[in-house]
């Protein structure tokens, strides 16, 4: 690869799923990418080529400080960050009501205020470039509510309105933006769901925790074809705002949409009739 079609890349949450099979494409094609996770020890025993170009970072992203330390240092080493994947996250399982408030706020800091804290941080760099794409990770999880999933429903429902403010405010420094939402593909995060610890037996937490561990291998997606699309879209003079992958997401978020036009226009007489007469 030419130096000139060489990008840096910053992607979060590599110890496994898809973090890591993006990191082992891009470093195929020659990309530098700075890799951060909790642990880099997964990271430095799956990848076993083109490791000079694999900057590895344990790194809390639910520490602003340390989010903020290390792109500056990254910054200051490889001179530039051209995009950005915010892939860190975890899925918990259980009912609002099983949700204790510490299980709420732990998945809310990864799923979101992580990612909150890496574009904050980021931006300042981008800005000075005039150039960057941000790609963040939702899920179908971000169209359409799902039981037993509310606060995972939360953080990838506001990444979403985050990702179009955002689009907004940058799009006069040659800054892109994309939200993508997949759906199941075949990674190791169903292996990483978390279930509540508090469990109300008519919330059948048993038993989805069951199905998902069974489910877990078998999904549809294929990972490596994700990748090749996020690499796509980079090279992109206009990339997507929103992108769907995944024929199971595609299916859920139209059928949702059909279903609240359908709604919105069942209570159009009381949504019109607010105003003063």
């Amino acid at each position: 690869m030419s130096k000139e079609n060489q990008k840096v890349w910053l992607v979060t949450g590599t110890s496994k799923g898809l973090g890591l099979h993006l990191i082992k494409l891009l470093l195929s094609q020659g990309h530098k990418v700075i890799a951060t996770s909790r642990t880099t020890d997964v990271l430095k025993k799956e990848i076993t080529s083109f490791k000079e170009n694999l900057f590895p970072i344990e790194l809390d992203i639910t520490s602003d400080t340390a989010v903020k330390q290390a792109i500056d240092e990254s910054i200051e080493k490889l001179g530039r960050i051209d995009v950005i994947v915010n892939n860190a996250g975890y899925s918990l399982v259980g009912s609002m009501e099983e949700m204790t408030d510490a299980e709420f706020r732990a998945t809310m800091d990864v799923n979101l205020f992580g990612t909150v804290n890496v574009i904050r941080n980021v931006m300042p760099h981008l800005r000075k470039q005039q150039s960057g794409h941000i790609i963040n990770i939702s899920s179908n999880a971000g169209y359409v509510g799902f039981e037993k999933a509310a606060s995972y429903n939360a953080a990838k429902f506001a990444l979403i309105g985050i990702s179009e403010a955002l689009a907004q405010e940058v799009i006069n420094f040659g800054i892109k933006i994309t939200v993508v939402a997949p759906g199941q593909f075949r990674t190791e995060f169903m292996n990483s769901i978390n279930y509540v610890k508090n469990r109300i037996e008519v919330y059948g937490v048993d038993e989805a925790e069951k199905m998902w561990t069974k489910f877990s291998g078998t999904q549809p997606g294929d990972p490596d074809k994700l990748s090749k699309i996020l690499v796509q879209i980079s090279e992109m003079e206009q990339p997507p705002l929103h992108l769907l992958l995944g024929p199971d997401t595609y299916e859920l978020v139209t059928q949702k949409r059909a279903q609240e036009d359908a709604e919105f226009e069942k209570w159009k007489s009381l949504t019109l009739s607010t105003d003063f007469d």
